[in-house]
């Protein structure tokens, strides 16, 4: 049950990601959105930084108290996610949410990284995080991006872009990794 769960989440990642990819438009206007100075890597010096305000939804974060998430907090879904991730029910809640609409944000930093990019991953733990791998030439930085797609409207996706030339564990570009 768990691995058809995780194949569902991976296809409807996709899905989304094919649905969002193609919108370029940016939003420059003032928002909640917050931004953390960016770092340095050791390696050498980055000569491309992310511009934030390009990434930036407008979106207010949303209330968690009252938040109305799309997944029931005692679904199969959540549970089965709350088992496999070793979190509570309400932690698999959020994180299913925010997970499967993550490609807003993701489209949107990739846009910027063009072929710098190498890979990225979703942690799972209680403050799940967007971790985007890139070439050294990227400054390293983060942000907290608010998701402003109705499906997860108002949750908080922090976003960590890591110049150290990783690739993630599974698939890359729909390469299985040697």
């Amino acid at each position: 049950m768990t691995k058809r769960l995780m194949n569902i989440m991976v296809i409807a990642t996709a899905s989304m990601w094919v649905l969002t990819g193609c919108n370029n438009s940016a939003d420059t206007t003032g928002s909640a959105d917050t931004a953390t100075e960016p770092t340095v890597s050791d390696s050498s010096t980055p000569t491309n930084e992310i511009d934030w305000s390009l990434v930036a939804s407008g979106q207010e974060p949303a209330d968690l108290a009252d938040y109305n998430y799309p997944f029931a907090h005692d679904s199969q879904n959540v549970r089965d996610y709350a088992e496999y991730f070793d979190v509570d029910n309400a932690t698999a809640q959020h994180n299913l949410t925010v997970s499967m609409a993550s490609n807003e944000a993701l489209s949107k930093v990739l846009d910027q990284v063009n072929d710098s990019y190498i890979s990225h991953e979703l942690t799972d733990d209680k403050d799940m995080t967007l971790i985007i791998h890139t070439t050294p030439d990227i400054t390293a930085s983060s942000y907290n991006y608010v998701l402003a797609g109705d499906f997860a409207e108002g949750l908080v996706l922090p976003i960590e872009i890591k110049p150290d030339g990783k690739k993630g564990e599974g698939e890359v570009h729909g390469e299985v990794e040697e």
